[in-house]
């Protein structure tokens, strides 16, 4: 099951897209603040994040910026900054994708999968004696138990 961390000021909002990608078989994980989401991959996988822009203290632009130092998941920007220049702002900042609200759920479930698909052509799987190593995502599983980690247990 796919993890997508859902940042968003708005709760309804982080409720409605829960909503529409439960269903489809994603693991929504819902951070009301960038700094909060920020705070969680430091420890926790995302496979995808859906991204806000206009927050309150840490503003979407930012978080995109400080998510990029670190980790190379998929961000696709949410929002409902709609002129040409934010979305170029945010494919250069380093967004995979930019959606506007209001968004059509069908176009926003099929642009996850293709840049969920993308992204899954760069990982490469190991396999042994029943467990299977992403290096990645930092997935590791036992048959099907998933055994936690975090990208500090991996030195390359």
């Amino acid at each position: 099951m796919k993890r997508l961390l859902l940042i968003d000021d708005e709760n309804r909002m982080l409720n409605l897209l829960s909503l529409y990608l439960t269903p489809r078989g994603y693991h929504c994980i819902k951070m009301n603040s960038a700094a909060n989401a920020i705070g969680y991959l430091e420890t926790n996988h995302a496979d995808l994040i859906l991204l806000d822009v206009m927050m309150p203290e840490m503003g979407g632009w930012e978080a995109c910026k400080e998510i990029r130092k670190n980790w190379d998941i998929p961000i696709i920007m949410l929002t409902a900054r709609n002129e040409k220049s934010d979305v170029i702002n945010g494919l250069k900042i380093g967004a995979d994708d930019y959606i506007v609200k209001p968004f059509d759920e069908e176009e926003l479930i099929a642009r996850i999968e293709a840049v969920l698909r993308r992204n899954s052509k760069n990982e490469q799987e190991v396999h042994f004696n029943g467990l299977t190593l992403k290096p990645d995502s930092f997935e590791l599983t036992f048959h099907t138990n998933t055994i936690p980690l975090l990208p500090r247990n991996f030195p390359f």
